[in-house]
């Protein structure tokens, strides 16, 4: 689990992700889902922060059965469908969550 001040460290990445969840118009649950996901496992390396924030996005949208394309979660963030092909299993499972084989 994440602690407060995690939020506020990492507040412009959250900005972010919020700004993503507003264009692709997701509810409340899915965004809160989101983040969580997000701040159970921060990269260091802020060059790796938007492909953690798309792919925890994607993951969130398949846990609350809102199955958004890859690619519209990829533009949404600004980042290629690629990282979040690649991430968003490994985000399911820093959190305890056992992805599907497909």
């Amino acid at each position: 689990m994440h602690r407060a001040s995690d939020r506020v460290e990492q507040a412009p990445w959250l900005d972010r992700l919020a700004e993503a969840a507003d264009a692709l118009e997701l509810d409340d649950q899915t965004r809160s889902t989101a983040v969580d996901l997000y701040l159970s496992a921060v990269p260091e390396d802020d060059r790796s922060k938007p492909a953690q924030l798309a792919a925890s996005l994607y993951a969130a949208t398949l846990l609350a059965s809102d199955g958004r394309a890859q690619t519209e979660v990829a533009d949404a963030v600004g980042v290629s469908r690629l990282v979040v092909q690649r991430r968003w299993k490994d985000v399911l499972r820093s959190a305890g969550f056992q992805p599907p084989d497909w």
